[in-house]
């Protein structure tokens, strides 16, 4: 297969080099708005550097345009990048989210249903071996009734401070994670939410106008009660956690010997000599399975495991929450639009 990769900041030079031990892929081309940072990527991956409209048309890159395309870039190309995909008729893989707001979602959406071409959203926890075992657990009647979650992200340090007005706010940004595998492990939909944040953190939170540390209520649609909650400033390590407990059982999934938690109690657990540093490192053999089965998606060998109406879900949430923050109020998810 030819793949086209678009975006090679961070999280697109990891996908990259994955892209290049995969036995499936003959030839990978990265595109960049940045030609100079695509052509410094394709030399350490092996890959062919392209600017991002000769990705579409095959002009210069030898042999034409890829089969299918991974997007990487930045938050706000991620819409007119799908519709330009889905138009040329090319299977896409794209980092969570669609866009930042439900319109644009929507019609990116719309582009994709018109064109009859395929969109699996980057949601990496649905890959991951501990949700899956949570999900057969809950799914196999293992805990009995489920009555609570407990859902936690907690990034080490804050982000560049030039990114927070770019990434959409706490809950769209990092907690649509949770919403989206809250979801996905319970087979539920989230019928209200309530919540809160604080922006008393760094600064630069308040200047974005965003919060720094976050906690939301849901209610579930059969009276199951989670809780999230995320912060960008836990100086112990990268913790991603999820609790279930049920009226048999209760399971954790994230809870290691590399979990940034420490017990207070005598002869307890102690600091883990070698915490996560954060998402990539943790949920590394995620992010190659759910590429693993993008590219079985694009062959025709392998349903949609996680589609773009699946992000539409957790964006909506999170607009839930968002509401719910400004208003102080409770928020039914039969308010929010796009249901």
């Amino acid at each position: 297969m030819r793949i086209g990769l678009i975006g090679t900041g961070r999280i697109g030079t990891f996908h990259a080099e994955a892209l290049s031990r995969h036995p499936a892929v003959d030839a990978l081309l990265l595109a960049d708005a940045d030609l100079e940072r695509a052509a410094g990527a394709a030399a350490r991956t092996g890959a062919a550097a392209v600017p991002v409209d000769g990705l579409f048309t095959g002009e210069g890159a030898a042999g034409g345009p890829p089969d299918a395309v991974v997007i990487c870039s930045a938050t706000s190309a991620h819409a007119g990048l799908i519709a330009r995909a889905a138009r040329a008729g090319l299977p896409v893989f794209c980092e969570k989210p669609i866009a930042l707001d439900l319109p644009g979602t929507l019609a990116a959406l719309a582009e994709v249903e018109a064109a009859g071409s395929v969109l699996q959203l980057g949601f990496m926890r649905r890959f991951d071996t501990g949700y899956g075992e949570a999900r057969a657990a809950v799914r196999e009647g293992r805990l009995g009734r489920l009555h609570t979650v407990r859902a936690v992200t907690s990034d080490p340090a804050p982000p560049p401070a030039a990114y927070l007005p770019l990434s959409g706010g706490l809950y769209r940004d990092c907690l649509v994670h949770d919403f989206d595998i809250l979801r996905w492990v319970t087979g539920r939909e989230v019928s209200e939410v309530y919540a809160t944040g604080s922006d008393a953190g760094p600064a630069m939170f308040r200047e974005a106008g965003d919060v720094d540390t976050a906690a939301a209520l849901l209610t579930l649609d059969d009276g199951t009660l989670a809780t999230a909650t995320a912060t960008r400033c836990n100086g112990s390590g990268y913790d991603v956690r999820m609790e279930l407990a049920g009226e048999r059982d209760q399971i954790a999934v994230g809870l290691d010997d590399r979990t940034p938690l420490t017990s207070a109690e005598p002869g307890g657990p102690g600091a883990p000599a070698k915490p996560w540093p954060g998402f990539l490192e943790r949920f590394a053999p995620a992010y190659e399975a759910e590429l693993d089965a993008f590219l079985r998606v694009a062959r025709g060998e392998l349903a949609n495991p996680c589609d773009g109406r699946e992000a539409l879900h957790a964006l909506r949430i999170a607009e839930a929450c968002e509401v719910s923050r400004r208003e102080r109020r409770p928020v039914a998810m039969t308010e929010i639009p796009g249901g």
